[in-house]
């Protein structure tokens, strides 16, 4: 492969436009470039979840898998008309959060964003993904398309959510469950 970017100050956004994979030209503030900039924020808290110190070598090895399917995501936005993302990918992310749960036992009460150092940033990944599907979603209506890239969005945050629950237990033995008797 030959080099992509020569140059990184290009001067050609400073009108408040951005180029797509297509060549074409979009307002930095479009639905399509506020999606592809959230499923990149999402690609970067997953990134900086990899980074946790003692994270389970089978959590890490599949959020690096979830960070390339990411980065296929993005260029899916990236280029209208283009599919990257299929049905197999959204079966992985479900066949995951099916085996990390298998150990968990049921929920019965809502749990708080936190606990350890790798599950806070779990959460964080977790709530970014939901952001980055509403996202992905304005840009659907607007266009008028659809992909699996959105139900594997939904699927991502509930894998983290579950990876999250396991994480939790790693670090600290359990949740920290929301307190209902405080209302």
């Amino acid at each position: 492969m030959g080099h992509r970017l020569s140059r990184i100050i290009t001067r050609t956004g400073d009108d408040g436009n951005t180029g797509l994979g297509d060549g074409s030209r979009v307002a930095k503030d479009s639905a399509r470039v506020e999606a592809i900039g959230a499923v990149d924020e999402l690609n970067s808290w997953i990134g900086l979840l990899r980074a946790a110190p003692s994270l389970p070598a089978e959590i890490t090895d599949c959020l690096l898998r979830i960070q390339h399917d990411l980065f296929d995501l993005g260029g899916e936005l990236a280029v209208p008309g283009y599919n990257a993302i299929a049905d197999s990918h959204i079966a992985a992310l479900e066949e995951l959060a099916g085996q990390f749960n298998e150990s968990l036992p049921p929920l019965k009460e809502f749990i708080l964003p936190g606990g350890g150092e790798a599950t806070g940033r779990c959460h964080v990944a977790r709530a970014t993904a939901r952001r980055a599907e509403r996202r992905c979603w304005a840009l659907a209506r607007e266009t008028g398309t659809r992909g699996a890239g959105l139900i594997y969005l939904n699927r991502l945050s509930d894998l983290l959510f579950v990876m999250a629950r396991v994480l939790a237990r790693h670090e600290n033995g359990a949740e920290v469950l929301w307190d209902r008797s405080r209302l």
